[in-house]
């Protein structure tokens, strides 16, 4: 890669991915701080107690694998090891499927196919030692075990063969379907569609989700909004017989051949027979035509002649990789002794990587004020027509023209080559235009905001004082009292301060503060249980506002990944008036999709 301009530096992809590693260990010291409640400058001591471990296919070359250490030395990753993927996957089963069973002479044989969204392996290998051991040798290994060692009992793992594809993966299924939509779709046949164009990704994304729905599915669809004709909605629509007609070159035949090799590389078909399982994973294997593959390879027909094991799920790898660093064979572990040149070379590589960690954190910051900017203009142009104070915006051409300036100047090749103090510079120049063109608008939004504030101020006072109040009643001091406000207040009323906190809570979730938007729809959810004395009517209205923030809390849990929340708020939300309720089916569904409970997904 070189960097744009005169006088460019030039990266490898030794260094590229020096700086792709030195993010994720970032990342890593980041989680550990959090979990572990350290400080962010205690790096250099979370880094010495941490070993990272890099799981490669195993056609993977020494040469790439010294590279890989050096550019984990170039990002200051001081303990590390590479393992082979396909071991790691290994160990798993070794430990989940047969650690309490006797691999006998031959040893177990077991067939993995991993397919992941670019890369597809296929394996077969063998648990156990493989011969025929002299009793007495076993005898003897059995009494120097150490009874308290975990590893105690976990048996050789061999990898008999192996055939690894970079090019083939789930993603191939995406290409495929975004393909035939572009060629054979009404609406986007004749668009000048553009690889790289924002259109161009949102309908790759669309026919992601489409493959996702055929792989519970027989047939789904899926809408695309603003690629077509004059920037309208495209629905997607496909079944599994046109999605297999589809894959079948690029796809299916290309795994067909995978499987094949490796059965021929591992001695033929007659190896199947000491086969005790097959193992699937990845996401590329939820696919059924992908499965389809698998079983006609084996000479298995129907979905009843056959069933796959679920033995491996996606953290299988990772855990397969951290057991293997109890190992000290089939790793490859970072050099205490590296040749001058080598040395040098790694040198000139955590330079590279520190000068670029140093680029990346001006970035974010530029970032942040070139979205600040943003957000700025997009309010300004969306209060023309949504807010209340819309007549105070000004209707003059310079106004337009400022917007429409400062969006050109946004995507343009100026500010992509801006510094973080001449981004500054543009977002002091553009509040001061503001200031200058939308005075009586910015005034009356910040009264608006400064009486909200106030008003929520004055209601915290007033049940702080009632707690308080009730707290002397009760003789303590009001340190144990959970409910903060017990007035009866009129229906009327409390639906009001439902409605004000479900606002806010909506507003919250714009913009992507999740955590306090959860918080609103709580408290909005705790004014609802507090409402008594209704009539018919009011029974109704309120069930139907519960209804919707029930729902509105599953996606904030399913934003937060707190996926037992979000299952629980589909399961109010379904018990208060609708059992059927679409949205909070599909929101459930999402739940169970995301924790791989594929049946109850399907179900709902």
């Amino acid at each position: 890669m070189e960097e744009d301009g005169e006088g460019g530096k030039e990266y490898s992809s030794k260094a590229l991915l020096a700086m792709l590693l030195g993010r994720i260990k970032r990342n890593v010291l980041a989680t550990v701080h959090r979990l572990d409640g350290t400080h962010v400058n205690d790096d250099e001591i979370t880094s010495s107690r941490l070993q990272f471990v890099f799981a490669v296919p195993p056609n993977y070359s020494t040469a790439t694998r010294h590279a890989l250490m050096d550019a984990a030395y170039a990002a200051s990753i001081s303990n590390s090891m590479v393992v082979d993927s396909t071991l790691a996957l290994g160990k798993v089963l070794e430990q989940r499927k047969f650690r309490d069973e006797e691999c006998g002479s031959g040893g177990k044989k077991v067939m993995v196919v991993e397919m992941g969204h670019a890369r597809t392996s296929v394996s077969l290998l063998r648990i156990g030692s493989g011969k025929e051991d002299d009793d007495g040798d076993a005898e003897e290994e059995k009494k120097n075990k150490d009874p308290n060692d975990a590893n105690a009992g976990m048996e050789k793992i061999t990898i008999l063969a192996n055939v690894n594809s970079s090019q083939l993966g789930a993603g191939t299924i995406d290409i495929c379907l975004y393909y035939h939509f572009l060629s054979t779709h009404p609406a986007l046949s004749n668009s000048p569609f553009e690889t790289n164009s924002r259109s161009a990704q949102r309908l790759l994304e669309g026919c992601k989700k489409l493959k996702h729905l055929l792989s519970m599915l027989s047939e789904g669809s899926v809408t695309v909004e603003s690629i077509g004709k004059n920037e309208g909605d495209v629905t997607l629509s496909a079944n599994r017989e046109l999605l297999g007609k589809l894959c079948e070159g690029s796809l299916t035949k290309v795994l067909k051949t995978m499987i094949q090799k490796c059965i021929e590389k591992a001695g033929g078909m007659q190896v199947l027979e000491d086969v005790v399982s097959v193992e699937l994973t990845g996401g590329g294997c939820r696919v059924p035509l992908n499965q389809d593959a698998v079983r006609y390879c084996l000479g298995k027909k129907g979905d009843d002649a056959f069933s796959f094991s679920k033995s491996l799920d996606d953290t299988s790898l990772a855990l397969g990789a951290a057991m293997w660093t109890t190992e000290q064979s089939s790793c490859v572990r970072d050099a205490l002794e590296v040749s001058l040149e080598r040395q040098a070379q790694r040198e000139a590589l955590r330079n590279d990587e520190m000068l670029m960690a140093k680029n990346d954190a001006e970035m974010i910051k530029k970032d942040e004020i070139r979205n600040q900017i943003e957000a700025h203009i997009l309010e300004l142009r969306s209060a023309r027509h949504s807010s209340e104070h819309s007549s105070l915006l000004p209707t003059s051409d310079e106004f337009t023209d400022f917007l429409d300036g400062t969006d050109d100047w946004l995507f343009s090749v100026e500010c992509d080559e801006a510094t973080f103090d001449q981004m500054i510079t543009k977002w002091e120049e553009v509040k001061s235009k503001s200031e200058e063109l939308c005075a009586d608008f910015l005034k009356a939004k910040r009264l608006k905001a400064e009486l909200k504030d106030r008003e929520m101020e004055e209601e915290a006072k007033r049940a702080a004082a009632e707690r308080d109040a009730e707290a002397m009643l009760n003789g303590d001091d009001g340190n144990d009292v959970d409910d903060h406000d017990t007035r009866k207040l009129p229906t009327k009323r409390r639906m009001e301060i439902v409605m004000k906190n479900k606002a806010e809570a909506n507003e919250l979730f714009g913009d992507g503060n999740y955590k306090h938007a959860c918080a609103r729809y709580a408290k909005a959810l705790s004014h609802c249980n507090k409402i008594f004395d209704l009539s018919p009517d009011d029974e109704v209205e309120v069930k139907e506002v519960k209804l919707s923030l029930h729902i509105y809390m599953a996606l904030v849990y399913i934003k937060l990944e707190k996926l037992d929340n979000a299952f629980q708020s589909c399961n109010e939300a379904l018990a208060i008036i609708d059992p059927k309720n679409v949205k909070a089916l599909y929101r459930r569904a999402t739940v169970q999709h995301t924790s791989r409970k594929f049946d109850d997904d399907l179900y709902d």
